[in-house]
């Protein structure tokens, strides 16, 4: 039987008609398997064409509304990943440890995405880099020395005291950037040197382990990736027109929306930062700014992927 958000989502599109071929597609869509449908979607999403008569408010609507399915799309494995995360109780599943659940379900999901031609394995590759670097943070930070967050369920997973699925959350947000790369079609203009911005990722990263010994220097950090990244600007193309914005408010957007899953993150008891032992209370507003950081260095490692490399203009 058809889903009923399709068939929404149908109806809302004949009304705003952004072109027949979107039409015709969700309704070839709502017969077919998941992957099918999702490689379908993929492949419209990137050759649409040209809408001339599309004006006005109209215009607006329409380009929000596959922004914000672009965007979704995107969101494919964070989404899933979260999914889990609400469903999966604390106590478990048939015995299963909840973080055990959680790194098979996220296991699953990659697994999945790649068999599925959703993912590449250069992708992958890239994807399995951002899972090293954020396990090797999370095993620093949660150590007996440092104790900035902890994670206080068992699990058969854990190593040095954290659990394998926690480098996916690093890496879900590797694989939203390259999604949402291929999906909107980014162009970046005025990007700086390759190895001055790989450097500027070597600081921010180097920065999240110094901070605890020779102070924070995150706002000097900061400072310092503002006049780097000034004059650059990411191009993406929401609907059939290209758009732009400063990559530096790209940065700061997406450490807003990782702040906020990180609140909701902590509120399921996922992890724990000492504040919120006895009972949960949001999470500091100042991580906004550490998961900013954070993103330029994801972008980084992406900006280095072969496809991507050629869309980014140095300047």
């Amino acid at each position: 039987m058809p889903d009923k958000s399709m068939m929404l989502l149908l109806h809302f599109l004949t009304i705003f008609n952004p072109g027949l071929c979107m039409i015709e597609l969700l309704k070839l869509l709502l017969t077919r398997p998941w992957a099918f449908r999702l490689r379908m979607l993929d492949e419209h999403l990137s050759s649409i064409q040209a809408q001339p008569a599309l004006q006005g408010w109209r215009r607006f609507i329409v380009e929000f509304l596959y922004f914000g399915i672009k965007e979704a799309r995107a969101c494919l494995f964070v989404g899933l990943f979260f999914a889990a995360v609400f469903v999966v109780p604390r106590s478990g599943l048939l015995g299963v440890p909840r973080y055990d659940v959680l790194l098979l379900a996220a296991l699953g999901i990659q697994a999945w995405m790649l068999m599925a031609k959703l993912e590449t394995w250069d992708e992958l590759k890239a994807i399995s880099l951002f899972h090293v670097v954020g396990f090797a943070l999370e095993a620093f930070k949660t150590s007996s020395g440092i104790g900035s967050w902890s994670y206080p369920d068992f699990a058969y997973s854990k190593l040095f005291g954290v659990p394998l699925f926690s480098g996916f959350m690093y890496a879900a947000v590797g694989s939203y950037i390259i999604q949402a790369w291929r999906l909107l079609e980014l162009r970046v203009e005025h990007h700086p040197p390759h190895w001055m911005a790989a450097l500027m990722a070597l600081i921010i990263y180097a920065n999240f382990f110094t901070h605890h010994f020779i102070g924070d220097y995150r706002w000097y950090v900061a400072a310092c990736a503002l006049g780097l990244y000034a004059r650059t600007t990411v191009i993406f193309k929401p609907y059939d027109r290209e758009r732009r914005m400063p990559l530096l408010l790209a940065f700061i957007l997406i450490g807003l929306f990782i702040w906020l899953a990180e609140n909701i993150s902590t509120f399921f008891t996922i992890w724990q930062y000492p504040n919120q032992v006895g009972a949960w209370s949001a999470v500091h507003v100042s991580k906004w700014s550490s998961w900013s950081l954070l993103i330029i260095m994801t972008f980084t490692i992406v900006a280095n992927l072969k496809h991507v490399k050629q869309r980014i203009h140095v300047a």
